[in-house]
Formats: C-alpha cells, sequence, structure tokens
C-alpha cells in the first residue's frame, strides 16, 4: 500500500497474477481447475508456496466464465467442449448482432445482458457466475491461512470491450465507422452499469482495488479520434467511479497504450496502479507516470516459459533501478503463463529481496 501511494518502502514488493499455471504446476488437469473454483484455489495456494511465495495476489481464484462477462463471448472449456488437459479458449465469433445496439438503448442494459448471456452463450451462465461470487468469502479465509493478501476479486471494463468482444474485433472497428452514433448511444445505456456490482462486492469483501481491464482497447489499435470518442471517457468514468468508493483503480492494460499514457495524468496521485504487458514502454511510462500512479510488470511470458531464473532474476534487478525503487511492483506481463517454470518464478521474489 506504500508503494501504491508512492512512498519509500524497504524493497521493491513482489505481486503473483496466475491461473492456468497453478494447474500445470501442481498436475491438475484445466478441467479439475476450471470445473471447480475451491479446487482451483487450492491449487493456486499450493503453488504460491512451490515458487516461495510473495507479497500478495491479484486474485485468488479463477473461472474462465468470468471471460464470457468482460468481452461477450463464448469460452470453449476444459474437460467439456475440449479435452481435459487443454486449456480454455475463447472463441473469436460474431454473437452481437448490428440490431443489437438498438436493443441496448430500447431494453435498457440491465435487462438486455442477462438476455444476452443466456440466449447466446450459456444457459444457466448467470447462476454460474453467481455461484463462483458467492465463494469468494470462503476464498479469502483459505489464503488468509497462508498469510497471502489478496488485492481484488472484481473486474470492469468499458462498453468498448464488450461489444467488441460480442461483435468480433473486425466487424466491431467497421461499426464505429459505419454507424458509430448507435455504438456511442449504447455506449451510453450501457456504461452505469459496469462499476456498481465490482465496487459492492469489493467492499463486502474488504479488498482494496479493482482490476479495470483493457486488452482490445488499447490505443495502438485504434485512430486517436476513435479512441478519444469510444474508449477513454468511459475508461475515465469507471475509474473515477471506482476512486470516488476509495478503492484502487488497478488497470490492468495488455498491447500498446505507450501513445497515450499521459492522459492517466489526469488521475490523483498515489491512488491508482497501472500493470502492463511488456507492450507498453514501462520505462517511458515511468518518466510520464512517475509522480502520478504506481507502475506494475512487466516481467516477459518468455522468460518465464524459455527464460533461466537468472534471466528472470536480471530483468527484474534492471526495472528496480529504472523504474523503482519507488512507486513500482514486480509482477509478470500480464497470467504468469502456462507452461512457467517454477524457479523463474521464484527468481522474482529473490530479485526484490536482493540488495
Amino acid at each position: 500500500m506504500k508503494t501504491v501511494a508512492l512512498e519509500a518502502t524497504d524493497r521493491t514488493p513482489v505481486m503473483l497474477e496466475y491461473a492456468g499455471f497453478a494447474a500445470a504446476a501442481t498436475g491438475m488437469s484445466f478441467a479439475e481447475f476450471a470445473g471447480d473454483p475451491l479446487k482451483g484455489t487450492d491449487a493456486m495456494i499450493e503453488t504460491f508456496k512451490k515458487v516461495g511465495g510473495a507479497d500478495g495476489l491479484d486474485y485468488g481464484s479463477y473461472t474462465p466464465a468470468l471471460l464470457s462477462f468482460i468481452w461477450l463471448s463464448k469460452v470453449l472449456v476444459s474437460g467439456e467442449h475440449l479435452p481435459a488437459d487443454e486449456p480454455w479458449q475463447v472463441q473469436e465469433i460474431e454473437l452481437m448482432k448490428p440490431e443489437d445496439y438498438d436493443k441496448i438503448v430500447d431494453m435498457g442494459w440491465e435487462a438486455f445482458f442477462p438476455q444476452f448471456l443466456e440466449s447466446n452463450i450459456k444457459a444457466g451462465l448467470m447462476e454460474q457466475f453467481g455461484g463462483f461470487v458467492g465463494i469468494q468469502r470462503e476464498v479469502l479465509q483459505k489464503w488468509g491461512a497462508v498469510d497471502a493478501p489478496i488485492m481484488q476479486a472484481g473486474t470492469i471494463t468499458t462498453p468498448y470491450e464488450m461489444f467488441c468482444g460480442g461483435r468480433t474485433m473486425p466487424k466491431f472497428i467497421f461499426d464505429l465507422y459505419r454507424m458509430p452514433d448507435k455504438v456511442e448511444k449504447a455506449m451510453e445505456a450501457a456504461a452505469p452499469y459496469m462499476a456498481p456490482q465490482a465496487i459492492d462486492l469489493t467492499k463486502q469483501l474488504g479488498l482494496p482495488a479493482i482490476w479495470i481491464g483493457g486488452w482490445r482497447s488499447a490505443s495502438e489499435m485504434l485512430a486517436r479520434s476513435l479512441w478519444e470518442r469510444f474508449v477513454w471517457p468511459y475508461f475515465k468514468r469507471i475509474a473515477n467511479e471506482v476512486l470516488d468508493a476509495g478503492i484502487i483503480p488497478l488497470f490492468h492494460l495488455d498491447s500498446s497504450w505507450t501513445r497515450d499514457l499521459e492522459m492517466f495524468k489526469e488521475f490523483p496521485a498515489g491512488k491508482c496502479i497501472i500493470s502492463f504487458d511488456g507492450s507498453t514502454d514501462i520505462v517511458k511510462a515511468k518518466e510520464i507516470l512517475g509522480d502520478t500512479m504506481c507502475i506494475m510488470g512487466d516481467v516477459p511470458a518468455s522468460l518465464f516459459s524459455h527464460g533461466t531464473p537468472e534471466d528472470v532474476y536480471d530483468y527484474c534487478r534492471n526495472n528496480i533501478k529504472k523504474i523503482g525503487p519507488t512507486g513500482y511492483i514486480i509482477h509478470s506481463g500480464c497470467d504468469i503463463p502456462i507452461d512457467a517454470k517454477v524457479e523463474n518464478v521464484s527468481a522474482m521474489m529473490k530479485a526484490a529481496e536482493a540488495k
């Protein structure tokens, strides 16, 4: 928390983020991990011990169903649609139609969203995800027993991400040119419902942060005029709702956001975390945002899977010198990959503890 507040600490903290890696590291099938979140949590805890611990974790449990909620997409699930030892996969198919923009405006997001999930993705998905939310207190108790703090249990994204997933990326980008006003009206109808439930859950669980995710909405993928109209206003609105609730926005940003890092200076200093996957220039992020927000990242997946412990150690030490020592959290670039080597993940903590 001191690091988030841009205060000096005795060393650079390390946070872990992983799901499928825990299944691979413990010999659990992906089907069992995905099918029973509490068993998956046990595997994550066993993995946490195997790698030698850390200062905390992004999240303490996982369900692939989350991906349907943030991208309006079908997910092929291990042991159901795929072999038990194959990880879950998001399908890039058109589920949302152009006429759905009008439906969102006419019906309201609260009516459209559950109906869309039930009709287009999976019957009973709302109840399944509700069950996952319902076990989060037990999940936190499990992690509390090994003294491992969890950062968040709520993920928010923007209407852009949802519509892009539901329409597919090519069709959605065409929509922004062909029917921009229609898309914007649907975004305005959906936006008020993005954050409140995650905020309520976070308060109930007493957790410090909420993920605000950006993947397909990265600024490298859009003309500046489109990004400023269809992405940033909603990112900013949602982040301010989280801040107003007294919660830390944890910006989970995949792909390159380098072009528009200046925009994040609009948020109050010492109140946010911005996390990168390696595509964004993290050194430039430090130059621009170092006095504004905590920077997290961005150890590459390739180092975890194909490098050596020395490679990971050196990368982390170099980041500490360039980006730390204050206002920086050592972290993987997005999730620790499924085929990461346990000893390579351990090297992150060793790098933080080195004098």
